[in-house]
């Protein structure tokens, strides 16, 4: 009986040593994960990396990570004048296998979303447009609408919010007939009809929807083969 006593002591024991082991080795790989991801986008703030799943030191040994969770603020995503600024980004990596010393992360898919407020979004618009919630169209096509001026006279205007695989743009529905008329169209939309590229996210990720809030546009991403590590 002593002895099954000293036995069963001594399992637990080492439970909870594996245990400790178990986190201090995912806290370390987290954060060089995040350093990694960090140099790899080239993003200005270091992102935060959760992987989960226990243990975590088994799935090392089989190379490939069940599930990785990467959560970033405050993105310039763009080049200069092109940019727009992200919000808050969210992404869920699967099957992210490991290599070269945990410096190299590939998942085998991934989803996620980007937050872009409408203040945000006023800053990537041409001078003197203010971009806010329009909620969506009959068809369901989400939309925002957009106000200024113009040539001296006020613009209001509803846009379709695009999205390619790397861009997001605004299309205006129809342009006021005081405007058309004067054969200003095409002046009037080099102002409010405009493109701008996502960029600094996981590598292979792609937009492919968005949804506009009260508070801004919520765009979805999903890719696979995505680099969060390289």
């Amino acid at each position: 009986m002593r002895v099954a006593r000293i036995v069963l002591i001594i399992v637990v024991v080492l439970g909870g040593l594996f245990v400790a082991a178990d986190r201090i080795a995912v806290s370390m790989v987290q954060n060089k994960a995040a350093q990694r991801a960090q140099a790899t986008d080239n993003l200005a703030e270091k992102p935060k990396v959760t992987i989960t799943g226990f243990p975590f030191l088994t799935q090392v040994m089989g190379g490939k990570l069940e599930d990785v969770k990467v959560s970033a603020k405050d993105i310039a995503a763009g080049d200069g004048s092109q940019s727009v600024r992200i919000d808050s980004f969210h992404a869920d990596l699967y099957g992210v296998k490991l290599s070269n010393g945990f410096s190299r992360a590939i998942a085998d898919h991934a989803d996620g979303n980007a937050f872009i407020t409408y203040a945000d979004l006023s800053k990537a618009a041409p001078a003197g447009i203010k971009v806010s919630y329009a909620g969506a169209s009959a068809s369901g096509t989400p939309r925002v609408k957009l106000t200024g001026s113009f040539m001296g006279a006020h613009l209001s205007v509803l846009s379709d919010v695009l999205v390619s695989k790397d861009s997001i743009g605004l299309h205006a529905e129809g342009l006021p007939k005081e405007l058309t008329a004067l054969g200003l169209e095409s002046k009037v939309r080099d102002q409010i009809d405009f493109t701008r590229q996502v960029s600094h996210l996981p590598g292979n990720l792609e937009l492919s929807s968005v949804t506009t809030t009260p508070d801004g546009i919520s765009v979805q991403v999903t890719g696979k083969g995505v680099v969060l590590a390289n």
